[in-house]
């Protein structure tokens, strides 16, 4: 059986989303990481890291929530959300580092900045700084979106999921997603699927 631990107040809904696409059945435990609750030895033995989401599927045991979907989708996924050709594979692997590499940490800046601080401690400078790095990030999806439905083509896939969670995060502080009518469209219709 497969557990997932986190709450809904961390990447954990990520892998939600994954495990409710593959239709697997899963268990959810509820680490909640702003409780202390990850800093519990039976929890380090899963990650050491202290941190959620992770998951446990038979002798398998991983954390890191873009790591933890690829992992889904090769194993549940062949021939839909992990397409059966090298091409679609290899792009699964080369948008989720593109969305943990170049989309994520300047988001989760902003975010910090913006709504998880306490207001007296927020940095406006370095949220900003944060969000004038998006817009040549967000221009390559819109650049790729141009000529197809998908990042890998025309399905759905785990690349598609991977950067969508990260991409849609933005609208938690009311980001301007004006100048990416592709790219804005493909989030929606990614984000339409979880129901």
């Amino acid at each position: 059986m497969i557990t997932l631990y986190g709450n809904d107040r961390s990447r954990a809904t990520r892998n939600v989303w994954m495990l409710e696409e593959l239709g697997v059945e899963y268990e959810r435990n509820m680490v909640d990481h702003t409780k202390g609750e990850a800093k519990k030895d039976d929890f380090l033995k899963i990650n050491p890291g202290a941190k959620v989401p992770a998951l446990t599927d038979g002798d398998v045991v991983m954390f890191e929530s873009l790591a933890i979907n690829l992992y889904l989708a090769m194993t549940y996924g062949k021939g839909g959300l992990w397409p059966d050709d090298a091409a679609g594979q290899a792009a699964c692997g080369q948008w989720t580092m593109f969305s943990a590499t170049e989309v994520e940490p300047h988001t989760v800046g902003a975010l910090i900045e913006l709504i998880f601080k306490p207001e007296a401690v927020r940095d406006e400078a370095v949220a900003q700084a944060c969000l004038a790095k998006l817009p040549p990030v967000l221009n390559v999806l819109e650049t790729t979106l141009s000529d197809r439905d998908y990042l890998g083509g025309n399905s759905f896939t785990a690349a598609d999921l991977n950067v969508a969670c990260v991409v849609n995060s933005l609208n938690m502080i009311g980001f301007d997603f004006t100048p990416y009518p592709k790219m804005t469209a493909w989030v929606k219709a990614c984000v339409a699927r979880q129901g």
